[in-house]
This record gives structure tokens, C-alpha cells and sequence, in this order.
């Protein structure tokens, strides 16, 4: 099905998206839900329940299997309450034409919607007619849902180790699965065998004699062996993996899951030579696997699509990212949280997200899951850890464990950001009787960490004004760098208009190229990472750093091979990028003699 936008609203943290679809979805924009927080999920279903005279009765965790019951239960009153904002904005009559025409103003430019209903309207009302063009024309947005794959924690009842499908990961997939949208699941953060497998189990995602289905599957991925990894590997389960999702390493929002110096423009380069070679590799898999199990192979070969995210921010890049690699789709993620009528952000983190520049944004280590974390200076969630610290009782309460991944203290698992394991790790450092700079390095790197599994969904709660009782105040907020260059909270009109070309929300004119910030940031973590390992260089290190270093020496040759050639680009922006890569690269040579240096000192 063609969708209405060439854009989407990736997942934001574990709140900020947490009900897109209900905002903006009447308009056939994509949006995407995060099923990390159950429990945050049960709240806001009682909260629309409550405001639309909705029958409710609450899903306790004594009912057996409460995760997942949750987590469909919501997506159900999504679906629902989606459909009956998109069904009444179809029904037309005088008082919703202006509901139609801002679904028609926001789609992109060269669309003859608007023509056609301008048209329709102009020599008067003929209602019956019209009601037939908005039915045939007007798409409403998909629904979709992200779960992070490594984020499956083991669950117990009565210190009894529960089976695998009630793991929190499995439990989300199950609760997509038994919803009624036909929409799609985004799997990130890498491949999870048991997880994959079991997503075998349900109907839904397989296909029919035409090439539907009931439910898809989207692979977010950063390079193109992991994806083609993944989908021979979901192939051979009888799986087909319809939308390849290619994010940015580290010029984006959230986690920041760093590639091996591959940078976008080459991967997304990569895609679009063996797109073919990609869909024929694995739709040979899938139909053997389909024909094996005597399941429905449909007649024609599965659509695949591609879509991107990560740093874009001008209408621009967004065109030459749609052109120039073939996408079908581009992610708006951060942005968006400026945007009311679209994310749910509460007032406060707003106008601080509003006010950040460049140095208020930072790639940070506060993720208990001990990946990079794009992170705003002074979030009130960090305010709430340094008080702890400073109070002598650092660490979270934990009162989710969503992320209790870690098992060095406790076969049940305990988060790194817990009281639990940071009195545990700071006591075991307290014996060592370490040099006091030494000791103060490892009590930064084990404090670091943040309860970000509350921390991202709380604001949530403080927009609707719900109860924080249990999880306080504090708010984590996740945007990616892009973020320093928008000053001014937006409507839905503003930013869509802004996609399109049609308006400009970007404060100031020294915002760099989305590939040049993307190739600033990679140079910055390497340096970070040359420092950190310095002392404990060895030759793994060594192999290591030279792969990263030559994957972005290619990525630059490509660069300049790219900006040379485009013809449609003014001449001081084309020598404004150009001397970025001359820089970088210079810098990458600097970098390259300090990891020779570390190697001749072995």
C-alpha cells in the first residue's frame, strides 16, 4: 500500500511516542510505540478509558501472563480509538471539511489530492461524491510498535524461573501479536535467536496467497551484512522481513549503536547496489522454508522497501536521502519533540529541549545496558542521580527492572543503575584499596549510570498528570544532536511544512551537512575510544581501531566523490563540505599515527 507521507516518527524513548498514533495518525502519518513499559501502558489505557467512557477493568500483575495481556489490551484502544478519529474525519459534511483539507496540507508537494478535492468542492457540494473520494483516497497512519531485542528479561513467580515466552521481549511480541492492528513490529538492537524463532509461533506474520499480511516485520539495522544476517536468518524460520530500517550509528537519538566506522551515505550506497541481491537471497530462503512446511507461498515475490533515519533535518537532505538512494521512507525522530501535537513531552522537558544548544548535547554512558546514550545536560533524572550520590546512597530504587540484565551478583539479574548493584560494585571497589584517583575514575564509571526505564517514560506521566509515586519526577530525555538546531516548540503544520520544503524551523544558519555531523561525531568517539584504552592497548585493540579507521577513510573517499558530482548543489555549500572532509580527514591521519604510536609502545 502507498502511504501518504515519505516521512515516519521513529520510537522516542520509551514515552515520548508512547501515543503518536492517536495524535497524528488520522493524518497517514507512520508512528511508532515502544513495548518496553508495560506498566506505563496500563496507566495511559486507564487514562483514555477514563476520558472516552470506555468499560475498564485493570490488568494486575497477579493475572497470568499481565505483560503481554497489557500490552494488547493497549494496542487494541489505540487501534480503535484511531479508527474512530479516522472514520469520523471521512465521514464528510461542512463542519469536518476543514479536518480534511489539514489532512490534505500536510501531504507532500506534487500530490494532486488537494487539487482534486479543491475541485470536487468548488461548484458545490455534491456530499455523496465527496464522501466516496475521501473514502478511496485518504489513508490513515500505521500503527506500529518497536521492541529492543536484548531487553528480555528472564520473569519469576514465586522465585520459580518463569519458561522463555513470558521473557519480557517474548512477552511484547506475543502482546503485537494477538492485537488487532495490522501494522508492524520494529526489531532493533540485533539479533536475538530464541526471540526470533518464537515469532514463528503466530500466524500473523506469515503471508497470504497475494503477499499481505496480518502483521510485518521491520529490521532496524545499521550496515548491510547485519541485515543480511537477520533476514537469512528469519527466512529460514518461514519469516519475510518486509521494510529494511538503516539507522544512522551515532548521528541519532536514543541508544547509539556505533558501527565499525561505517558511515551512512556508503551503507545506505551498499543498500541501494544490492537491494535486488538482498530480496532475491533471502525470498529463495523464505519460499524453500514456506514449501518445507506446507505453509501458503504467496504467487508473486514479497515486497521489500527500505527506509533511513538518523540526523536528518532540512527538506533538502530529505530529498537527496529519497532520491539519491531509492528510499521509500525517511525517520523524523528528534524534532518531533518539539512538536505537541505529535510526541508527549511535558512542559518543562520542552522548554528545555527548546533552549539546547550543541554543548547541552552529549553522547553519554548512563544506559545500563552499556551503550553509548544520547543525552541533554541537566535532564532531571540525572539532577535526581547526582543528588542520590551526593547523599552517600548512590544508585535507583528500581522499581521496574526492566534492564535487571546483569547477573555478576545475582542469577535473577540486577540493573547497573540499581542501589542493589552499585552498593554491591562500590563495596568490591573499596577493597582493592586503590590509588584515590584510580578509585574516583571507577566510582564515576560505576555511578554513571541512570534509571532510564522509569526515566524515559515519566514524561508521560507528568503531561497527563498522573501519579509519580512510584517513580518520581525525574525525567530522562533522549534527542539526537539535531536537536541544537530547532529553537522553537512547532505545530504538526510547522514541522510537515518544514519536511516539505514549504517552510524553514531551523534556527540559525551553521547547522552542518546531517553526513559531515555524522562523520564529526565518529571522530570524536574514536579519540574517546583510543583514551579509554590507552592504558590496556593490546593487539585486538589494535585490529580494531584499524578497521574503523579504514572503513571511514573509504567513507570520506566516498563523500568527496558524492559532493564532487552533485550538480545541484550551490558552490560555497559544495566547498563548505569539502573542507569539513579535508578536516576530517586530516584528523582521521592524526588519529592513525596515535594508534601506530600505541602499537610500536607495546
Amino acid at each position: 500500500m502507498k502511504h501518504s507521507h515519505s516521512f515516519h516518527i521513529p520510537v522516542m524513548g520509551i514515552g515520548f511516542t508512547i501515543d503518536t498514533p492517536f495524535k497524528v495518525a488520522q493524518y497517514g502519518i507512520d508512528s511508532v510505540i515502544s513495548l518496553v513499559d508495560d506498566i506505563l501502558l496500563e496507566k495511559l489505557r486507564k487514562m483514555y478509558c477514563e476520558k472516552f467512557e470506555i468499560p475498564y477493568t485493570e490488568i494486575t500483575n497477579k493475572v497470568t501472563d499481565f505483560r503481554s495481556k497489557r500490552i494488547t489490551s493497549y494496542l487494541n484502544l489505540m487501534h480503535d480509538l484511531v479508527d474512530k478519529k479516522f472514520e469520523l474525519l471521512k465521514s464528510f459534511s461542512m463542519d469536518k471539511g476543514e479536518a480534511i483539507k489539514a489532512y490534505l496540507n500536510m501531504l507532500p508537494n506534487g500530490e494532486t489530492l488537494k487539487e482534486e478535492f479543491t475541485r470536487l468542492t468548488e461548484n458545490g457540494l455534491n456530499t455523496s461524491e465527496i464522501k466516496n473520494w475521501v473514502f478511496k483516497n485518504l489513508k490513515k497512519g500505521s500503527i506500529d510498535v518497536n521492541i529492543m531485542t536484548k531487553v528480555d528479561k528472564d520473569n519469576y513467580s514465586k522465585k520459580e524461573k518463569l519458561p522463555a515466552e513470558y521473557n519480557d521481549a517474548h512477552a511484547a511480541l506475543r502482546g503485537f501479536a494477538k492485537s488487532k492492528l495490522n501494522a508492524s513490529v520494529i526489531l532493533s538492537a540485533g539479533l536475538n535467536p530464541r526471540l526470533f524463532a518464537y515469532m514463528a509461533e503466530f500466524d500473523d506474520f506469515y503471508p497470504d496467497i497475494n503477499g499481505g499480511f496480518n502483521k510485518k516485520i521491520i529490521l532496524k539495522v545499521s550496515d548491510y551484512r547485519s541485515a543480511l544476517i537477520q533476514g537469512k536468518f528469519l527466512a529460514k524460520k518461514g519469516l519475510w522481513v518486509s521494510e529494511y530500517r538503516i539507522e544512522s550509528g551515532l548521528n541519532c537519538g536514543g541508544h547509539a549503536f556505533a558501527t565499525d566506522g561505517y558511515l551512512l551515505g556508503p551503507v545506505l550506497a551498499e543498500f541501494k547496489e544490492k537491494r535486488e541481491t538482498l530480496r532475491d537471497l533471502i525470498h529463495e530462503l523464505l519460499i524453500q522454508e514456506l514449501e518445507r512446511t506446507g505453509r501458503v507461498v504467496p504467487k508473486e515475490p514479497l515486497n521489500l522497501t527500505i527506509s533511513a533515519q538518523g540526523g536528518v533535518g532540512t527538506h533538502q537532505e530529505h530529498e537527496f536521502l529519497m532520491d539519491e538512494y531509492s528510499l521509500d521512507s525517511v525517520g523524523w525522530g528528534s524534532p518531533f519533540l518539539l512538536v505537541p501535537e505529535a510526541t508527549t513531552v511535558d512542559k518543562d522537558t520542552l522548554e528545555k529541549l527548546a533552549k539546547a544548544k550543541e554543548e547541552d548535547l552529549y553522547l553519554s554512558d548512563i544506559s545500563p545496558l552499556g551503550v553509548p546514550f544520547n543525552n541533554l545536560k541537566s535532564n532531571t533524572k540525572d539532577v535526581e542521580k547526582e543528588n542520590y550520590i551526593i547523599k552517600g546512597r548512590p544508585g535507583s530504587s528500581c522499581p521496574k527492572k526492566f534492564v535487571a540484565l546483569n547477573k555478576e551478583f545475582s542469577e535473577k539479574g540486577i540493573c547497573t543503575a540499581s542501589r542493589e548493584y552499585q552498593y554491591l560494585k562500590l563495596k568490591e571497589l573499596k577493597s582493592k584499596n586503590l590509588p584515590s584517583e584510580v578509585y574516583q575514575v571507577q566510582f564515576k564509571k560505576i555511578t554513571e549510570k541512570s534509571c532510564t526505564c522509569v526515566g524515559l517514560g515519566t514524561s508521560a506521566l507528568l503531561s497527563y498528570d498522573l501519579d509519580t509515586k512510584v517513580e518520581g519526577k525525574g525525567v530522562s530525555i533522549c534527542p539526537g544532536p539535531n536537536m541544537a538546531y530547532y529553537s522553537r516548540i512547532m505545530s504538526l503544520k510547522n514541522i510537515t511544512d518544514h519536511i516539505y520544503g514549504r517552510d524553514n524551523m531551523i534556527s540559525g544558519n551553521d547547522r552542518p551537512n546531517m553526513f559531515i555531523k555524522e562523520l564529526n561525531i565518529y571522530i570524536d568517539f574514536l579519540k574517546n575510544r583510543i583514551d579509554t584504552i590507552k592504558h590496556t592497548f593490546n593487539k585486538k585493540e589494535e585490529r580494531y581501531l584499524h578497521t574503523f579507521v579504514n572503513n571511514m577513510q573509504e567513507g570520506i573517499a566516498y563523500y568527496k566523490g558524492l559532493f564532487n558530482h552533485m550538480n545541484n548543489l550551490l558552490e560555497n555549500t559544495r566547498t563548505s563540505i569539502l573542507k569539513e572532509l579535508e578536516r576530517n580527514e586530516t584528523a582521521l591521519k592524526r588519529i592513525q599515527d596515535r594508534i601506530n604510536s600505541l602499537s610500536l609502545a607495546q
